[in-house]
């Protein structure tokens, strides 16, 4: 008895006609039903943790942010380069990651800053870059030659996988904002190589991605233009290489405007430590890609906190595994040229994820996963689109029992206490994988791919019931609502805010909720959402002399009582405390962490403006000497006549000090209650004057001796803005050349010859 196969796709050349209208509009439709499917999905975490979106960074970082870059952007400032009232937050030329060149993400702001709940405003943004993310991946799949109905499958699954999901998606939004743009990049690069596309809109597209700020998007663009690079260079296609190359150098080229004041300004920074490390912090094992189908497996590896995550973090899809021995595997042999490209990201980026834990800018390996399912996607749906074996099924049906068994004894191993939820998960991917064989052996691809679509609901339900929230990052629980934080904090706490407290003792005494610590206070960009100007932000730099002074940790949590006293502290500018320097004007001090100041009694010039069993709060007496200026302290016998911060597009980017001294023979001394960031120019009377930073890490500028009156002017851009510029601006230029020069050449179809047959 002979038992056939199914034949796999045999590819077409490049010329061949183009499809039928009406495919082209069936694709539009299953398109837009994978972009409804995810968004839909998107939304099951918030049934049982409403604020699954806005969690960690994206409540103490992210969202506050966005909400004071869409004031900024809606008052006319843009790119917003520099908010000196968020302090060691405040350069966001040098933090990236907000992405403020990047048009979509100007947009994005603007809508955050008009909405009046954060967490909303998190919901409506990560699901539209998980929609993103999903539409470049079916885009992508087709673009190798995938069916419809596969490229669906992989492309409904990818944005559910563990670490885009829970980490990504709840917590590091930056990432998935960069994630999202990597299949489009690379699906209209390769469309543009081959002749079916213009070079530029290949090139707008890498542009977003890499003005998305974030470096691990970068590293995903570089990757893929050098697996396509490989793949039309096996291929001996030379035009395409030629276009490949010339899109990889264009987008290069604006590298630098966005992360060289990154790399400008470390040397103040903590951003400043290069070394090489593996202490195996988020660092996957080649244990846990075995049990990347299990959906209930917790990788036992270091993380915040200890050992062992609590959220699945390595997941990819609950059919990949299963599958594997129902597939059609020569596919891979017979286009094994076309698809090149995605095998070689694959290589890389799983050998990226068993790295070191630290390798330059780059940590945790584990974000790397992200990037190497990506590229599995597009071989599987490949392959997929050839449907299921039929022979053999014995064989193989014992072959999935043995991954699925494997998959929930490595979840097991791992974490042996949540045992039920890992046989359950166990018996409900087999139950899935079994009713695939079942019913869609032999069948079409669009029974295969709808069975597929709701195994992906079924199991995110089920993973969201064992883990609806990410435990291994902090859990805050902040206030969301604009109106009711500005109601709590604008008016309680004005002008320049100085907060002492620890956010550990907060939890322990208080609890890290609305009825708890968030009474009294807040950490992060928060405050900047409360309508605070706080010395306390978020920073993923720091500014060590900043943090060094007050024990400051990344998110403005103080670690130490002696920054009380650092505070109060004479200087040696006249014995002006620090606190007459920094231009403050509240002083918030938790009494868990500065036990003395329950009973202290103000500094000379202060009141105490609320004192109950949890904080003190001071207010400043007297008004600030200079109140439109950062300008806080002028050497006696220097008289200041006008001082104003000068703002422009790019934010409070300078001061201008008129002056008249008495004594020109002395040396004079001007502080400025702003962080010495690298990139600060003054002048006095148009002649250069250095720029140091004094206690603190304030602007201090000397004045020439010998100088009786005149102006000081202070500027400050971005270090190595100029290079920057001029890099993009030849980067643009190269785009525009590849647009007009690069010759159409015999394939003109807007499909790859894989994909026509396929379709």
């Amino acid at each position: 008895m002979t038992t056939t196969t199914t034949a796999a796709p045999v590819a077409r050349p490049d010329d061949a006609a183009p499809p039928p209208r009406h495919r082209r509009a069936t694709g539009f439709w299953v398109a837009t039903g994978v972009c409804v499917a995810v968004a839909l999905l998107a939304q099951l975490p918030l049934v049982r943790n409403r604020i699954f979106y806005f969690w960690d960074d994206s409540a103490a970082q992210f969202l506050p942010m966005w909400h004071r870059l869409g004031e900024r952007i809606a008052e006319g400032q843009w790119p917003p380069l520099l908010d000196i009232d968020s302090w060691m937050g405040g350069n966001l030329a040098a933090e990236a990651l907000f992405g403020v060149y990047n048009p979509v993400n100007v947009v994005n702001y603007l809508v955050v800053a008009a909405l009046p709940d954060l967490a909303v405003a998190a919901v409506l943004v990560k699901t539209e870059f998980l929609v993103l993310l999903a539409l470049g991946a079916y885009l992508l799949c087709r673009e190798y030659g995938a069916a419809r109905p596969a490229a669906a499958a992989l492309a409904v699954a990818l944005p559910f996988a563990g670490y885009v999901l829970y980490f990504d998606a709840g917590s590091w939004a930056s990432g998935l904002l960069a994630f999202a743009y990597v299949p489009h990049v690379w699906w209209v690069t390769r469309r543009a190589a081959r002749g079916g596309l213009n070079p530029l809109w290949a090139f707008v597209v890498a542009a977003l991605a890499v003005t998305a700020g974030n470096p691990y998007g970068v590293l995903g663009v570089a990757v893929v233009y050098l697996g396509l690079l490989v793949e039309f260079a096996a291929r001996r296609k030379g035009r395409g290489t030629v276009v490949v190359l010339g899109l990889g150098t264009c987008a290069a080229l604006l590298v630098p405007l966005v992360f060289l004041p990154l790399l400008s300004s470390s040397s103040v920074t903590w951003r400043s430590d290069t070394t090489v490390v593996n202490d195996g912090f988020l660092v996957p094992s080649l244990t846990d890609l075995l049990a990347s189908s299990t959906p209930t497996h917790l990788p036992h590896i270091g993380v915040f906190g200890g050992t062992g995550l609590a959220v699945p973090a390595v997941y990819f899809a609950w059919f990949v595994l299963p599958l594997l021995p129902w597939l059609h595997w020569r596919v891979v042999r017979q286009r094994w040229r076309l698809l090149l490209a995605p095998l070689a990201v694959a290589a890389v980026f799983a050998v990226a994820a068993l790295g070191p834990s630290k390798l330059w800018l780059f940590r945790w390996p584990i974000r790397h996963l992200e990037y190497c399912f990506l590229a599995c996607a597009v071989v599987l749906a490949v392959v997929l689109s050839s449907g299921l074996r039929t022979d053999r099924p014995r064989p193989r049906a014992a072959a999935t029992a043995v991954i699925v068994a494997l998959g929930v004894y490595l979840a097991w191993a791992a974490d042996p206490e949540k045992w039920v939820w890992h046989v359950g998960g166990g018996l409900l991917v087999a139950v899935l994988a079994a009713a695939v064989v079942g019913w869609c052996r032999g069948a079409n691809g669009t029974r295969l791919a709808g069975l597929l679509c709701v195994g992906t609901a079924a199991v995110l339900t089920y993973q969201l019931a064992m883990a609806p929230k990410n435990t291994n990052v902090s859990q805050l629980h902040y206030p969301h609502s604009v109106a009711e934080l500005e109601a709590r904090f604008a008016d309680r706490y004005p002008g320049e805010v100085m907060q002492i407290a620890d956010m550990g003792t907060a939890e322990q005494t208080l609890g890290l909720h609305p009825d708890g610590a968030w009474r009294y206070f807040l950490f992060g960009n928060v405050y900047s959402a409360a309508g605070v100007e706080s010395l306390v932000a978020y920073t993923g730099l720091g500014f060590l002399d900043f943090i060094d002074t007050f024990c400051l940790d990344n998110t403005g949590s103080t670690t130490c009582p002696e920054a009380w006293d650092a505070l109060w502290r004479p200087t040696g500018f006249g014995g002006a405390p620090l606190a007459d320097l920094l231009g403050v004007t509240t002083v918030v001090v938790q009494h868990a962490l500065v036990p003395e100041a329950r009973t202290a009694q103000p500094p000379e010039g202060w009141r105490v403006r609320e004192r109950d069993e949890v904080v003190t709060v001071l207010r400043r007496e007297a008004p600030l000497r200079w109140p439109d200026s950062t300008l806080t302290w002028a050497s006696p016998g220097l008289d200041v006549t006008d001082a104003a911060t000068v703002h422009n597009a790019t934010g409070a980017t300078g001061e201008t000090v008129h002056f008249a001294t008495t004594d020109p023979a002395r040396e004079h001394r001007l502080v400025f209650a702003r962080l010495a960031w690298p990139g600060y120019h003054a002048t006095v009377n148009g002649v250069d004057v250095p720029v140091e930073p004094s206690p603190a890490g304030l602007v201090t500028v000397t004045l020439p001796e010998g100088t009786n009156t005149g102006v000081l002017t202070l500027d400050w851009s971005p270090p190595g803005q100029s290079t920057g510029v001029a890099s993009a601006g030849l980067g643009v230029l190269g785009a525009l050349a590849l647009a007009v020069l690069v010759p159409r050449w015999g394939q003109t179809s807007r499909r790859s010859e894989a994909q026509r047959e396929s379709s």
